[in-house]
């Protein structure tokens, strides 16, 4: 791995993707927090700002990085900063593909039961409540949050506004649910986009 630069790339995942939980989400915070710890979850948050600007992958300095969470680099691959990446490829939410590029999920998978058993009893119970709401959610609009999730998804992966709405066909979707959901993708892409644009330089 190069001393100084982590090439981060997305890696995307068609199943995680749709019925995951974004790393800066209540899900991630409330549930996998106490899995992963607070070092993996704030460089997980801080990933997924950068490949919220950068879809297709960005440079991650490691030294400001690890200053930047509050972490020590010496000690090499037992710094604080170089265990927090290893746990983020522990836990199947990152891979290197090489020895400077790490590939990094967009969204964290929903706890598994055997996660869920290691949590504390009151995280527990209210993983437990969580779960149950979700079921009470009518079916349309978990069919539309899903649908635009995908379309986000889409998005974010260079697909225009034509092409993203046509795999959304493809996939089954009502074709009104398609053109709202890639309409509603677009127009958050570019908001992200005008923002990080109109956000000044650090001196």
């Amino acid at each position: 791995m190069n001393a100084d630069m982590l090439s981060i790339r997305p890696w995307p995942d068609a199943v995680i993707d749709t019925v995951g939980h974004d790393p800066r989400s209540f899900y991630v915070e409330e549930f996998w927090l106490s899995i992963l710890g607070p070092s993996t979850t704030w460089l997980l948050r801080r990933v997924a700002n950068g490949l919220e600007a950068n879809p297709s992958g960005y440079s991650m300095p490691l030294a400001d990085t690890a200053r930047a969470l509050g972490l020590g680099m010496k000690g090499g691959r037992h710094s604080p900063f170089m265990r927090a990446l290893g746990r983020v490829c522990q836990f199947d939410l990152g891979q290197l593909q090489d020895e400077g590029t790490l590939a990094v999920r967009r969204k964290l998978p929903p706890l598994n039961r055997r996660q869920v058993e290691r949590l504390p009893d009151m995280l527990r119970d209210a993983h437990k409540r969580w779960q149950e709401e979700q079921l009470r959610i009518p079916a349309v609009d978990g069919l539309r949050r899903r649908c635009r999730r995908l379309a986000l998804s889409l998005v974010e992966l260079g697909e225009d506004l034509e092409g993203t709405e046509r795999q959304l066909h493809r996939w089954k979707f009502h074709p009104a649910l398609a053109y709202e959901s890639a309409s509603w993708a677009w127009h958050r892409h570019r908001e992200a986009s005008t923002q990080v644009a109109a956000t000044p330089l650090a001196p």
